[in-house]
């Protein structure tokens, strides 16, 4: 197995745990003695994808990596979460028993783990997946995807307040904003009295 560090040829695994689909090995080069990650995986039946003008390709795992890779840069999504979520699209693809697959079905399957896991993420992707023609598009996706993810977490979640506390801390929001207007009032008023007695 060749480093990605340095490039030599010769490693030793260190440790070896099931991955699901396959087998996750963590090597240390005998040259360089950096440590990576490799993946084994059984190589199933060939799976063509058909991509939106009719051509067919090889199915690529790593064009579905980098493609949930770039939707999520700069999030707080780890590697490994990435890899499992492909994983888990793959294994899907192959257990359907189909030879050739749509490239929206598979933007589909992104798309839905991706509305879960994180919400730029998700528009990020479909930005791209569903080509939006313009921002308002764009905003009609994020609101689609808000109103989703309110009804999710008012059916997953017990509500912190009840409504009558909330109208409660509510009103004592408004009447602390009041006093606070009426001292600064108050003070003002004592100032302008100050400096017209001077």
């Amino acid at each position: 197995m060749r480093c990605p560090y340095c490039g030599y040829e010769d490693s030793r695994v260190i440790d070896s745990r099931d991955a699901g689909e396959g087998i996750r090995r963590r090597r240390q080069c005998l040259e360089c003695g950096s440590r990576f990650t490799t993946y084994e995986r059984a190589q199933a039946t060939t799976l063509l994808v058909i991509k939106k003008d009719g051509r067919r390709e090889e199915f690529s795992r790593e064009k579905l990596v980098a493609g949930i890779r770039k939707a999520c840069a700069k999030r707080p999504v780890s590697h490994e979460t990435i890899e499992e979520v492909v994983d888990d699209i793959e294994a899907q693809l192959h257990k359907s028993g189909r030879g050739e697959v749509a490239t929206s079905m598979i933007g589909d399957m992104v798309m839905e783990r991706l509305r879960h896991l994180d919400g730029v993420a998700y528009i990020r992707f479909a930005s791209v997946y569903r080509a939006f023609a313009d921002i308002e598009e764009v905003r009609e996706e994020a609101d689609a995807y808000s109103r989703l993810r309110l009804l999710h977490d008012s059916t997953s979640q017990l509500p912190l307040f009840s409504n009558s506390e909330l109208n409660t801390v509510a009103r004592g929001a408004v009447n602390r904003t009041a006093s606070n207007h009426r001292r600064e009032e108050n003070e003002r008023k004592k100032q302008a009295r100050a400096s017209s007695s001077q």
